[in-house]
């Protein structure tokens, strides 16, 4: 037992440092012989990821471990559990409290032994789809969690190949290992069939039959044995460290959990899955931890090993080439906007990811889409809903601008030309309602809420014969969009509203002859309406409608995404 210490008179920083010279190269942090400039070093300090998950899978639980572990908070809350515990940090709205699901997505910052770290917390619920497609834009890396009872889950699927696509690096974490699951080396055997993607073990679960005892750190070479707290992993855990030969381990968990682990490290080593930095910033291979993010089994030996092997910034594609985060020139896109953070003063707040360059507060940047200098005034970063004022931030960042309704999502600022990074894509509706109000004298507030929330992203708003029309429709991903629109509609703007569903299922932009587009328009099942840009779609009652009309008017291209 002698060889045995608690974690906290050794910082697990400090032990992971025994191997960060082998992890250089690897790490993307070479020893350098030259001093580095400002922008540079705040470049390497940076790490701005997200997290994806299936809904239940304990992605805002893990959100919350990560800022205990980070010195971000004190005392973690939980979504679902006791009367006397905090609400989740990163649910600050009042309906996420209330039902204990995200529903928007938030930004979360904070300092960790020497790391920037941006969290961008999104919706697990599939209805909420736009915002979490539009966050993990703004992401370098992802964290894909996954539920060891169930492994690879269909909106997980989804959210992968969203990554994929872009060629975003992907941790893996497998959460509740605390409960009975499946069998770890035939979890990532499934990750790999299902997926396509490749883990590579940083750490591996503990058990004696049912108990999660901790997790073995396959590149530090140590066993982390964790203590339940009884604070319902509100704080950190208590934890013990020793080695794989260490006599004493048959007595701390028994012969037979030693035997197996051995065993099964013996397994992945023999495996020998090729793990280079090109597989994994490329997307190919995943580094893979495992714990209980409810009782912080396995968090922090994840997060040190996650900051040290996650990216930096990496260059943007604009329509002037590759923006590398250290070209001194500022540039920078708008990937949220949110109405109402703070009820009381009615504000409107663009999320800015910085892309290169130093951002000042109350400097003068284009607005690429307008041509129009903008000034970014009072600055803020932020922790959910809690911001600060900022004077600078740097490539990876993301910054709270005050908007008046001048910004969009997918906007470009820059000092550095007409550069536009890509547009953040909008995707068409599944489902229709048309808005009505009980009281007429509230239509003012009913136009500035769906105004502002369609520009948020929250639904999207439609019009029946121009951008003029007599009642709006509102089109949403999925059902539960509409509940958060009404609610929101009643409680930041004072509208009471109701909806009268609408038949339509498939929504399509087109694009053609007029005359076309309106036989389109008015054939039976069908119905035109106009977004917000006024640009012309067509709402479809049943995708054999939609076919049909795809092979009669050839003149129409039809887009599933806004064009």
């Amino acid at each position: 037992m002698g060889a045995l210490r608690p974690l906290r008179s050794a910082p697990f920083s400090f032990i992971f440092k025994g191997c960060i010279v082998a992890w250089h190269v690897l790490a993307g942090h070479p020893q350098m012989k030259f001093r580095m400039s400002r922008l540079e070093e705040e470049v390497r300090r940076r790490r701005t990821f997200a997290i994806i998950s299936h809904p239940d899978a304990g992605k805002t639980t893990l959100t919350e471990k990560l800022l205990l572990y980070g010195g971000a908070i004190h005392l973690a809350g939980t979504v679902k559990g006791r009367r006397d515990t905090r609400h989740a940090t990163s649910d600050w709205m009042q309906m996420e409290q209330e039902r204990g699901i995200s529903v928007t997505s938030s930004v979360l910052q904070f300092e960790y032994q020497d790391r920037q770290v941006n969290l961008l917390d999104t919706p697990g619920h599939a209805d909420f789809s736009e915002d979490t497609y539009r966050t993990l834009i703004a992401a370098d890396s992802a964290v894909m969690l996954l539920d060891n009872r169930k492994g690879v889950e269909e909106r997980t699927r989804q959210l992968f190949e969203v990554c994929h696509r872009r060629r975003t690096p992907i941790f893996t974490f497998v959460n509740k290992c605390d409960r009975p699951g499946m069998e770890p080396l035939q979890l990532l055997d499934d990750v790999e069939r299902d997926l396509g993607l490749k883990c590579f073990p940083i750490t591996w679960p503990i058990v004696d039959g049912n108990r999660f005892l901790g997790v073995f750190h396959l590149q530090l070479r140590q066993i982390f044995l964790f203590e339940k707290g009884e604070d319902h992993g509100q704080s950190r855990a208590i934890a013990r460290v020793a080695s794989l030969d260490d006599p004493a381990l048959n007595e701390l968990i028994g012969q037979g959990p030693a035997d197996t682990l051995k065993e099964e490290i013996e397994l992945i080593e023999m495996a020998g899955t090729e793990f280079t930095r090109e597989t994994f910033l490329s997307g190919e291979v995943s580094p893979t931890y495992f714990g209980s993010a409810l009782t912080n089994f396995g968090v922090e030996p994840f997060l040190a090993s996650f900051l040290e092997l996650a990216p930096s910034p990496v260059p943007r594609e604009s329509s002037a080439g590759p923006v590398d985060p250290v070209d001194e020139h500022f540039t920078g896109f708008v990937f949220k906007i949110q109405a109402n953070m703070d009820p009381k003063h009615r504000d409107r707040i663009a999320f800015v990811r910085i892309c290169s360059g130093r951002f000042e507060a109350g400097m003068q940047v284009k607005h690429v889409r307008t041509g129009k200098p903008l000034r970014l005034s009072g600055p803020t970063q932020f922790m959910a809903r809690e911001r600060t004022l900022v004077e600078e931030a740097w490539p990876g960042d993301v910054v709270g601008i005050h908007d008046r309704g001048n910004l969009r999502i997918g906007d470009t600022l820059s000092n550095n030309g007409n550069l536009e990074f890509s547009g953040i894509p909008r995707f068409s509706p599944e489902h229709f309602a048309r808005i009505r109000i009980a009281d007429p004298l509230r239509r003012k507030q009913l136009d500035t809420g769906l105004k502002q929330l369609s520009e948020e992203g929250a639904a999207q708003v439609f019009f029946g014969e121009s951008i003029a029309g007599p009642a709006a429709i509102v089109g949403a991903v999925g059902m539960l969009q509409f509940d958060v629109l009404l609610h929101r509609l009643e409680h930041e703007y004072g509208v009471g509203a109701k909806l009268d569903f609408l038949p339509y299922k498939v929504a399509r932009w087109v694009e053609g002859p007029q005359d076309a587009i309106e036989r389109l328009g008015s054939g039976i099942g069908r119905s035109l309406v106009f977004d917000s840009k006024e640009r012309p779609l067509v709402l479809f009652e049943t995708t054999w409608s939609l076919r049909t009309a795809m092979e009669k008017e050839t003149s129409v291209t039809f887009h599933d995404i806004a064009p």
